[in-house]
């Protein structure tokens, strides 16, 4: 029997969820997590119990500062990074020097400084690092990318992209650890940077410089005061009259009160705290013109207060356009006790968020003097429009060949971030700024040149 692949988990939030239930699950003849670690021992706890009840043993467990010596001492193979952002490059480094692979969920990092220490340990070690792009593996996206590469609509031109979070998902970028810029470099890094990758990836090119708009107009104190809403609980899972639908009570989900509320005492980390109070410094509306290497340009815009979400996307080529409509969440509505839900009337009810199936999707097609056709969509299950399921497959089972390089490099992570940080340069200077100006040191190549 061929060994199995060896893996260490760092950062056992929500999100590792979808790492474990592949190893344990579908991938486990040839995938074994046998250690992990996180800052709040409470969370180990929960998750021990959760693979205890899939017949799973428990990893060993260490200390964050111990990674090197247990990537040496345990023979590890890879090391999977789902903490929060800005300890992305220290774990990634530690990985890589120690003799291991790095699979770091999105953004890479975020800031330059993290782009230099990444780029100069993958020169040092020549060990890889995977970014897990989900959002290309889901199937509307490789349709739009074949599209593309087919030549259907000719040299592409211009993009134009708008994505809608909805007052459900938007809104809780403002409760978590995202809500301060310096743990997750704000949305033009944190969840923009799975938008920008998808271009650079769809158009095979290189943004080059960027110009953008915005600022905290919803959220925030000083927005509620604007708008004359009242005073504000301080967090949702408390027992007040002034909570409303924004509020999140964590209590009323099992995981979220057993993942967070309940393991408050060991970090004292606040999973639901108000969406509408102080200390908020990230945007919530973002404008970007982007410029590619191959003489495109891009309009992309931000909302995260929607009352639907998804995204449209259009893009226009020398022989015609393909357009691009996802819907992934209908109206959302306030239900019993104040909490959101999506409005079974509006949308169908087999569209559930949890299945990650869209309420709708398109992908239309047309050229010049010329009809428009839609291009099927095939069909999948997951989230990220069914990109999850797909990207674990290739992450800890097949590595059979992909034609669409869907796979991502930390190349592709340092493309994608190089908008939101050029954008964030914007937003503060007020001018365009060249993405050749970023102090990427040798992380720099990743923008000379197109991913052809």
């Amino acid at each position: 029997m061929n060994r199995r692949i060896r893996y260490v988990l760092i950062g056992t939030g929500s999100r590792a969820q979808l790492h474990l239930d592949a190893i344990v699950g579908p991938h486990s003849d040839v995938a074994e997590i046998v250690a992990w670690t996180d800052t709040n021992r409470g969370r180990l706890d929960w998750y021990e119990r959760h693979l205890a009840e899939a017949g799973a043993p428990a990893p060993a467990r260490f200390q964050p500062s111990e990674l090197g010596a247990v990537v040496t001492d345990l023979d590890v193979d890879r090391v999977i990074i789902t903490s929060p952002d800005f300890t992305h490059a220290d774990y990634v480094v530690a990985a890589l020097e120690a003799g291991a692979d790095a699979i770091v969920e999105k953004p890479l990092t975020t800031n330059e400084e993290g782009v230099r220490k990444i780029a100069d340990a993958v020169a040092r070690t020549g060990r890889s690092v995977t970014v897990t792009f989900n959002y290309r593996y889901s199937p509307r996206n490789t349709e739009l990318r074949r599209v593309i590469e087919s030549g259907a609509i000719g040299d592409v031109t211009s993009v134009h992209f708008e994505w809608l979070l909805d007052t459900a998902h938007g809104a809780d970028y403002f409760r978590r650890w995202h809500r301060d810029k310096n743990n997750s470099g704000g949305l033009l890094i944190h969840k923009s940077s799975h938008h920008f990758d998808l271009v650079n990836w769809w158009l095979a090119d290189s943004p080059t410089r960027v110009f953008a708009s915005g600022g905290l107009r919803f959220y925030g104190a000083e927005n509620a005061a604007r708008r004359g809403l009242r005073e504000r609980p301080a967090r949702g899972s408390i027992d007040s009259p002034l909570r409303d639908a924004f509020s999140l009570d964590l209590r009323e989900d099992r995981a979220l009160r057993e993942l967070y509320f309940e393991q408050e005492d060991h970090d004292g980390y606040l999973r639901d705290r108000d969406v509408f109070d102080s200390g908020i410094t990230i945007e919530d509306n973002l404008s970007l013109v982007v410029d590619y290497s191959r003489g495109a340009s891009m309009s992309y815009s931000l909302n995260a207060h929607a009352p639907w979400e998804g995204y449209t996307v259009a893009v226009n080529g020398t022989a015609g356009r393909a357009e691009l409509t996802v819907v992934e969440r209908g109206a959302v509505l306030v239900g019993e006790g104040g909490r959101p839900v999506v409005d079974p009337s509006a949308r169908p009810e087999d569209v559930a968020r949890e299945s990650g199936r869209p309420v709708a999707e398109h992908l239309v097609v047309q050229g010049h003097w010329g009809g428009a056709h839609e291009i099927p969509i095939p069909e999948a299950e997951g989230g990220h429009g069914g990109g999850d399921s797909q990207l674990l497959r290739e992450l800890y089972g097949d590595d059979g060949h992909d034609e669409l390089g869907r796979s991502a490099s930390w190349l592709d992570g340092v493309r994608s971030m190089a908008v939101g940080l050029a954008g964030n340069i914007s937003l503060a200077t007020g001018s365009a700024i060249r993405t050749s100006d970023l102090d990427l040191g040798a992380g720099a190549v990743a923008l000379g040149e197109g991913q052809r």
